[in-house]
């Protein structure tokens, strides 16, 4: 069974997300502060690509923490990830 890690750490989350050809979005119209993604694929209509810089504000006034995985149980790079509440 693969290990999920958590991290609050900004830089490591982006190295994660850019590793894995993801883009910080929000689902779309949920205003100003919005309910984070990763989007890996190609562009989705149900997401907003947004910048780094306002990913990072929403993830900060939600009190959020990223639930990540390294590597699939088979060894092979993993996108899965969940935000979730802080401690």
């Amino acid at each position: 069974m693969a290990k999920a890690h958590q991290t609050t750490d900004h830089d490591r989350i982006k190295t994660w997300i850019e590793a894995r050809k993801g883009r910080p979005s929000k689902v779309a119209g949920n205003g100003k502060s919005g309910i984070l993604r990763v989007d890996f694929r190609e562009k989705d209509e149900d997401l907003n690509e947004i910048g780094w810089d306002e990913f990072f504000r929403i993830f900060e006034e939600s009190h959020l923490a990223f639930l990540f995985q390294e590597e699939t149980a088979s060894g092979e790079k993993s996108r899965f990830n969940k935000f979730i509440e802080r401690d």
